[in-house]
């Protein structure tokens, strides 16, 4: 399990945090805490896209058949 550098949460930054709770369970790897979007500013507007290498992704996963005719 890994240590947070800073004494108290109120003084880590909100990424060292998202890392500390990622990374806090028994079997969890640095890879868990690895970013899985990415955010971007256009003319005022964010835009948020996953990650192209997250390993994990919103909707179904490869392979599951997903059915059309649903109305």
């Amino acid at each position: 399990m890994s240590t947070p550098e800073h004494g108290s949460a109120d003084e880590m930054t909100s990424e060292e945090k998202r890392h500390d709770q990622l990374t806090a369970a028994p079997d969890a790897t640095e890879a868990d805490a690895a970013p899985r979007i990415e955010v971007s500013e256009h003319e005022g507007n964010t835009r948020i896209d996953i990650a192209p290498d997250a390993a994990v992704r919103p909707g179904p996963g490869p392979g599951v058949e997903i059915d059309d005719d649903e109305s």
